[in-house]
């Protein structure tokens, strides 16, 4: 098993390394499978948010399944046990969900109304920047890549980056949802064909909303 470990406008001291190896018996406990295990610890330098100045995501890499969590706190140490434990939580989810495959499961209902959700960037390591908004939006991406590039002088960042995936179910989505703790995600419905997101509407309430194009939405009309 592989572990990463990165800082962001932080360093990462040995002792936390050695920390962070001696905790990770909890996550191959309930994954064995478990690759890679990637850690991203972020310093916010603002310090009228110093009780949430350190931030540590973590990301597990089991087979095709990734697992995400991560929670912020006044050090790395104390965030890094929020997390974990978030994480360890989804890792019970995951392996309960391949179990309840085998006996049989009854997928979550969904809205499909269209109910518009709003869309936020993945936070993902960056792996290059543009000179632009425009050139970040605009420019091509190879798979796993990303841009980002600040506005001017103001604090807003606009993250890209190219995801390739196999098409799923909405069930499915919704899983993968839950898996790395976002209140969104996005896919490819196979059963449309169409760019979908998944949602968290209220309460046990999830939405899903599709994307076409005019063009696409007629020639449909015309073979029906």
């Amino acid at each position: 098993m592989e572990i990463v470990i990165t800082g962001r406008h932080t360093q990462i001291k040995q002792k936390f390394r050695d920390v962070v190896e001696s905790k990770m018996n909890r996550v191959t406990a309930i994954a064995p499978d478990t690759q890679r295990i990637q850690i991203v610890v972020s310093h916010e330098g603002n310090p009228r948010l110093a009780d949430t100045a350190q931030r540590v995501e973590i990301t597990v890499i089991a087979g095709s399944t990734v697992i995400r969590a991560e929670a912020s706190s006044a050090d790395m140490y104390t965030a890094l046990d929020l997390a974990l434990d978030k994480l360890t939580l989804r890792l019970r989810r995951a392996r309960d969900r391949r179990k309840d495959h085998r006996k049989g499961y009854t997928p979550l209902p969904v809205d499909e109304g269209p109910v518009t959700p709003a869309v936020d960037v993945a936070e993902e390591v960056e792996d290059s920047t543009m000179d632009s908004p425009q050139a970040a939006v605009a420019s091509e991406l190879a798979p796993g890549e990303s841009v980002e590039v600040q506005v001017g002088d103001t604090p807003i960042v606009i993250r890209r980056k190219l995801h390739i995936a196999e098409p799923m179910s909405i069930d499915e989505a919704l899983y993968e949802m839950e898996l790395i703790g976002h209140d969104f995600f996005l896919f490819v419905n196979k059963e449309t064909n169409r760019p979908s997101v998944v949602y968290h509407r209220h309460g046990w309430s999830y939405g899903v909303f599709e994307i076409d194009t005019p063009e696409n939405v007629k020639d449909l009309e015309k073979k029906d």
